[in-house]
């Protein structure tokens, strides 16, 4: 019983240590903060360095992800989805930073953590029989993307950088993302793949994503909790 319960386990566990130490400090370090802050020009190392920490350490994007791979066993439908997730968040990425979109960063979290309790409900069964009102899966993916990327531009323009080279640094961040995301991808696929192979997948399948969705909520409680606070 021990040994059939450990996938769970470690998804149960590993959430609770995320939360804990990341999902209340997602923000940007003050420390990678006033470094970048000081820098002048195009500076494609730093960023990049950032752009890849911030998607390994980003508590809400993982869980997505893991929601997003957890039944995809098929190479190609992980690239598709994986893709199109990609595509979204890089274009509110850029654009938000450089058309200075101004977005109240709570709500864009919200939302983020409700597309986490979105995708565990969809692997839950939670849409078989909405019919035409569930949305394709890739397009939800795509959109969802767009709010991811527009959560990125927040903690940026949170940032004061120079316009020096703000071309090159944005997408040095972008391309740093991306790299943490295929970093923190593998390692999600490889823990799914071995316990796909285990009988018991199917039946912890459920809870899984029941931890997902759990997560997902409390993450968007804490954001809305922070916008209400902020609007007294």
């Amino acid at each position: 019983m021990v040994q059939r319960l450990r996938p769970v386990g470690w998804l149960v566990s590993g959430a609770a240590l995320l939360f804990a130490c990341n999902a209340f400090g997602h923000n940007i370090s003050e420390n990678n903060a006033r470094f970048v802050e000081g820098l002048s020009g195009p500076a494609v190392a730093a960023f990049l360095y950032l752009g890849a920490k911030h998607m390994i350490t980003g508590f809400d994007h993982l869980l997505f992800l893991v929601g997003v791979v957890f039944f995809l066993a098929r190479p190609r439908d992980v690239i598709i989805y994986v893709s199109l997730f990609t595509l979204g968040h890089s274009i509110t990425l850029l654009a938000g930073v450089f058309a200075q979109w101004q977005v109240n960063a709570y709500l864009v979290d919200a939302v983020i953590g409700l597309s986490v309790v979105y995708k565990a409900f969809e692997n839950m069964g939670g849409f078989d029989h909405a019919g035409r009102m569930h949305l394709d899966a890739r397009l939800a993916v795509f959109a969802f993307g767009l709010f991811h990327g527009l959560g990125l531009a927040t903690r940026l323009q949170d940032l004061a950088l120079t316009r020096d080279g703000l071309i090159t640094n944005m997408l040095s961040f972008n391309l740093g993302v991306e790299v943490g995301q295929i970093l923190a991808l593998s390692v999600i696929l490889l823990i799914l793949l071995r316990w796909r192979n285990a009988l018991s997948f199917e039946r912890q399948a459920f809870a899984a994503n029941t931890v997902l969705m759990t997560c997902g909520f409390l993450f968007a409680g804490y954001q809305l909790t922070g916008f209400i606070v902020e609007q007294q």
